[in-house]
């Protein structure tokens, strides 16, 4: 049996447990800096996310036992070396239905993502200043009205997605390259509208 483990994946749609799970501010936490920063031990979370060890060690086999996160099987001794399972993560918010506790659990979260979108913008527009003046004009936010279907809300986030994926890797291995950050949010504006439409 080989002990490699097995290559990260692109995606994981979230299921009521994983989202219950994940749904919590310091496994949220833990599984942003795997994505972000790639393997580490949870000693070297802790002093990243400014929490103690055996907190970092209970929530991340709380992330293991859903599948967000996995042992990459190198460690040494009792350090496991934790990576997270997927790169990103969705859901669709009709697999949640009648289940209240999967409902509250996704309100939180999506509450906590906007946080830290808010957040991480902010500390973008901190240092934009310093950065090349090509960056400063590829970088920064656009806000557009539509008016569509429910359908045709469903079908351009569809267009969208298969465009982001067209250009996730496209800079791979470019010595200019650099990580970037895309949020798509798209909602109601007319929220005090008849909903039953």
């Amino acid at each position: 049996m080989s002990t490699t483990p097995d290559p990260v994946s692109h995606a994981r749609r979230l299921d009521a447990g994983a989202l219950k799970v994940l749904a919590h501010p310091l496994r949220s936490r833990l599984l942003t800096a795997l994505r972000r920063g790639g393997p580490a031990t949870a000693t070297e979370l802790a002093a990243a996310l400014g929490t103690n060890s055996g907190a970092t060690s209970y929530h991340l086999r709380t992330l293991e036992s859903v599948g967000l996160v996995s042992d990459t099987g190198e460690g040494e001794g009792k350090r496991r070396l934790w990576r997270a399972a997927t790169e990103s993560h969705g859901w669709s918010t009709s697999d949640f239905t009648g289940d209240e506790d999967a409902q509250a659990a996704l309100n939180w979260l999506v509450r906590d993502y906007a946080r830290a979108l808010g957040s991480q913008f902010e500390r973008w527009l901190d240092v934009e200043a310093e950065w090349p003046v090509a960056w400063r004009d590829a970088a920064g936010m656009s806000d557009w009205l539509m008016v569509l279907t429910a359908e045709q809300a469903e079908e351009f986030s569809a267009e969208l997605g298969r465009l982001v994926e067209r250009y996730r890797r496209a800079g791979q291995g470019h010595p200019d390259a650099q990580r970037l950050a895309l949020y798509t949010v798209l909602f109601p504006m007319d929220t005090g509208g008849d909903r039953r439409r």
